[in-house]
């Protein structure tokens, strides 16, 4: 299947060293492209834009610029509109034909990018795949905040979640439950239903446990609140934030810890520190 409307030959700025990397084999190659920031890719992603036949990306999620690593004869797509099954006659027929594919994903594969179906209905055709991980949202934010999510004796927990919406949450993993832990939370994908998960985690946390809130991490345009829990609905109204939001709600936050790690204390004992 081919989507002649929506091809767009990018990537004038093309890395140089992409005609001296030999031919990829034909197959698709799920690439984690990071929270936005094209020089968070891996190696290995960098390499692969350079050679690959054919990109087909999350346009609604990853910027335009990433795709300056592509070759400048490969054809690219964008997968927004599409289905999964479009997007799997899509896959198949390329790789059948020779070519090679990435598929590139907003954030990491492992987390939220609906890759487990994509991957079921390859293998079931016969379609070899690989999986190249990418710095997720919350690793990024955390960067960005100077952040250590692990703080020693405060918190040594981190929790990634939603709150249920158009895609349900089991039972067993309801926000509120979650809560109890008074972990790191890293909450994706709940922006529009802020009011509700700020309710769910007031239950346990205290009010005053600072929340950071994160907007298009590793976009030219992020932005980062850092709020209290109790006002963390009213703030994502008011910046009036509806999608690609992350909330962090950690005490590492309070940065007014003065533990310290037991690893590189003078008085541990460890491998390769002699007594």
């Amino acid at each position: 299947m081919v989507f002649p409307e929506n091809t767009d030959i990018l990537g004038s700025q093309n890395c140089p060293e992409s005609a001296s990397l030999p031919a990829l084999p034909a197959m698709v190659y799920f690439v984690g492209a990071g929270s936005g920031d094209p020089e968070l890719l891996t190696i290995k992603a960098q390499k692969l834009l350079q050679q690959a036949d054919v990109v087909l990306f999350a346009d609604s999620l990853i910027p335009p610029v990433i795709l300056e690593w592509a070759r400048p004869d490969a054809e690219i797509l964008r997968s927004a509109d599409k289905s999964l099954e479009e997007i799997l006659d899509y896959l198949i027929v390329r790789v059948r034909a020779g070519r090679s594919v990435v598929r590139l994903q907003s954030g990491d594969p492992s987390l939220y990018s609906a890759i487990h179906e994509q991957m079921q209905a390859l293998a079931a055709a016969e379609i070899p795949f690989e999986v190249i991980p990418g710095i997720s949202a919350f690793q990024a934010a955390a960067a960005e905040l100077k952040l250590e999510l692990t703080v020693p004796e405060l918190v040594q927990t981190v929790i990634l979640t939603r709150i249920s919406g158009r895609t349900a949450v089991p039972e067993a993993e309801e926000l509120a439950g979650l809560a109890a832990h008074q972990a790191s939370l890293c909450l994706y994908l709940s922006a529009r239903h802020v009011e509700s998960a700020q309710d769910k985690l007031l239950l346990h946390y205290p009010a005053d446990t600072p929340v950071a809130v994160c907007f298009r991490v590793g976009w030219p345009d992020q932005r980062f609140w850092v709020v209290p829990l109790s006002n963390m609905a009213a703030l994502t109204q008011q910046e009036q934030l509806v999608r690609t939001t992350l909330y962090i709600v950690s005490p590492a936050l309070q940065a007014d810890s003065q533990a310290r790690s037991r690893l590189y204390d003078s008085t541990h004992r460890r491998l390769f520190r002699p007594d």
